[in-house]
């Protein structure tokens, strides 16, 4: 593994960044023509052709930017489910997707299809309600699927624990995202605030906290990367990594956002303070899919019990 990015993903991460700072809700058709949504599609099916590891670099800066919209349970989840001329029609923006493994389901307000698992295979889900639920994370809403029936078959339920892995990777990375923008906030807010006659950021007890949080996030977003890698090459131990990178970042922007908070004060934890909404999608991070507990005690289970990864 070269742990180097390159220079296309390094481009790739610049123009997100970019976009998003102009755009910070873009439409799903936006983010097709900037071949967002076919990334890691074929190029014979319209798509950019890249890997997961490409893709990572737009999870994190999604994450950063709290960008609503499937992209998420489209590109992360479904995608791998979806026969070729599905992938295709997400890459051209005309589809989105939402893959309900459970009772909630994200992004429900916005996809066009309903993915389900059932027996030894995905099917489309067809002729059923939805209700979207509020949510503490307006970013990310979840609803719940009512009725419906079993449709088209789309894959195999073997691909489940791929879903799983890129899930837990790309829930990873966006919550590096979120952490290092809240990190972003507090520098800024502590290099402008001044107190006895100088900014508060020169006092040990503000800085420190901020230097560890550094720290903390530059190791989980090697962790995520890491994870990513693993994903995109199919290897052995890419569960186990995309399960650590899980549970690291999203203690780690969790604590980013709350030691931010803290060096804010008082307008930290206002409604017209971004740092409120990233809070919220750092702690929604960290209970989806799988507790930072559950997975670290999966984690144990595959290299203790089972002797290896």
């Amino acid at each position: 593994m070269d742990a180097a990015l390159t220079p296309l993903q390094e481009e790739l991460r610049a123009q997100a960044r970019s976009f998003l700072g102009t755009t910070p809700e873009p439409t799903w058709q936006q983010l097709a023509e900037l071949g967002w949504t076919g990334v890691s599609v074929p190029e014979e099916l319209g798509g950019a052709g890249l890997g997961f590891l490409e893709q990572a670099m737009l999870h994190e800066e999604l994450g950063r930017a709290l960008t609503p919209g499937p992209f998420y349970s489209t590109v992360a989840l479904a995608l791998p489910a979806l026969p070729a001329e599905d992938q295709a029609l997400v890459a051209a923006g005309e589809a989105s997707w939402a893959l309900a493994l459970g009772p909630l389901v994200p992004d429900l307000d916005t996809v066009t299809n309903v993915a389900v698992a059932g027996g030894d295979a995905v099917y489309e889900l067809e002729g059923f309600e939805r209700e979207v639920l509020d949510t503490h994370d307006e970013t990310r809403p979840l609803g719940v699927v009512i009725g419906g029936e079993a449709g088209r078959r789309l894959c195999s339920s073997a691909v489940l624990p791929e879903v799983r892995r890129r899930s837990l990777a790309a829930l990873a990375l966006e919550a590096c995202g979120v952490g290092s923008r809240a990190l972003e906030l507090a520098a800024a807010y502590v290099g402008e605030r001044s107190q006895f006659g100088r900014p508060i950021g020169s006092f040990q007890a503000v800085a420190h906290p901020l230097a560890s949080t550094y720290v903390e996030l530059e190791l989980a977003r090697s962790l995520a990367l890491g994870a990513a890698w693993a994903v995109a090459v199919g290897h052995e131990r890419a569960m186990v990594d995309a399960a650590a990178a899980k549970a690291l970042a999203a203690e780690a922007a969790v604590t980013a956002c709350e030691r931010s908070i803290q060096a804010h004060g008082g307008i930290g934890f206002t409604w017209e303070h971004p740092l409120q909404r990233l809070y919220k999608r750092a702690l929604w991070i960290r209970s989806w899919e799988a507790s930072t507990e559950a997975l670290r005690a999966e984690i144990a289970t595959r290299l203790l019990d089972e002797g290896g990864w």
